[in-house]
């Protein structure tokens, strides 16, 4: 009977760790998501992820191409319809997330805001975000509730650096999967400090375990990464978020020695401005005859749905009549 109980233990937790690995594994068999996203942090060559909202969003980048994906905290609460202030709960986003992680195989970034609190909420959201296979989270040295960057003549109040590290460690303490990555994002110039200011942070964040750093600017040029990137020296990776100077040559950014670029909200503007001119066309036209030809197939849709899937499995699982 020992023996049963013993054989029967072991059964179910080689079966418990099998069930984890696979979870983590993308279904082409290929490396995990978050091995991929170090990867790509790590890289000699410039990296590309892009901003997706939602499941359907996500699935498009993946088409397109992208190895990664930027779950952005200003495009999954614009599709919520509240504001980027963590009107949106933690939880909400997660569940947002699980449906981009589900229908994709690509690592997700998450823009973790501030990380939903301090060093506790912190370390718990990478718990949460490890179960449904998100690769990483971007926190911020802001304070809760955050302000958009981008926002004009908002105060952008900044956490101290010694807490906001000490939440970066607690975050790497706390993680399971050695690949997953935390990134630290510099505000320094967002908030109107200098440069002396935003290396002080980034050397502090890469000293207590950040994978990589985020330097933000909304400057319209990228005057403030390239005194960054020559005054950093390549201590670690180092992710620029374009969407204010975006008339500077990506090459540029590889002569810095930039690892990572986030193209971050365009997705989310586009849709927006694909919506407002077919509802407009529709309520002018009181008629759907000069949209039609404009818009992607109910096909396509059924397509990004996979419903293929489910209709061979229909065939497969139920009765025949």
């Amino acid at each position: 009977m020992l023996r049963q109980i013993i054989r029967y233990s072991k059964v179910r937790l080689n079966s418990q760790v099998l069930a984890y690995s696979t979870q983590q594994m993308t279904s082409n068999n290929t490396k995990k998501k978050s091995t991929q996203l170090k990867e790509m942090l790590e890289s000699k060559n410039l990296e590309f992820i892009m901003e997706a909202h939602n499941g359907l969003s996500a699935k498009i980048v993946q088409e397109t191409g992208f190895k990664g994906i930027w779950g952005s905290g200003l495009s999954i609460s614009a599709q919520l319809g509240v504001r980027d202030s963590n009107e949106a709960s933690w939880t909400q986003v997660l569940e947002v997330l699980e449906f981009m992680s589900d229908n994709t195989n690509i690592p997700i970034l998450l823009d973790a805001d501030t990380g939903y609190g301090n060093f506790n909420n912190a370390r718990r959201l990478v718990k949460k975000l490890e179960q449904i296979n998100v690769a990483g989270a971007c926190i911020e040295d802001k304070l809760f509730p955050k302000t958009n960057s981008l926002l004009d003549n908002r105060v952008q109040p900044l956490a101290e650096i010694e807490e906001f590290a000490l939440k970066i460690k607690a975050m790497k303490d706390s993680q399971q999967d050695p690949d997953f990555c935390v990134v630290a994002r510099v505000e320094a110039f967002i908030a109107g400090w200098g440069l002396d200011e935003a290396l002080k942070r980034a050397e502090a964040y890469r000293n207590a375990g950040a994978d990589a750093i985020l330097m933000h600017s909304k400057k319209s040029d990228p005057s403030d990464i390239e005194a960054f990137m020559k005054a950093w020296k390549n201590q670690g990776p180092v992710i620029i978020v374009p969407t204010k100077y975006y008339k500077t040559p990506t090459n540029l950014f590889q002569d810095l020695g930039v690892s990572m670029i986030i193209w971050a909200n365009h997705n989310v503007r586009a849709s927006v401005q694909a919506m407002q001119q077919t509802s407009k066309q529709i309520f002018d036209d009181m008629s759907l005859i000069n949209v039609e030809k404009k818009i992607v197939s109910v096909n396509e849709l059924f397509r990004l749905q996979n419903d293929k899937e489910l209709s061979e499995a229909e065939k497969k699982y139920l009765p025949k009549k």
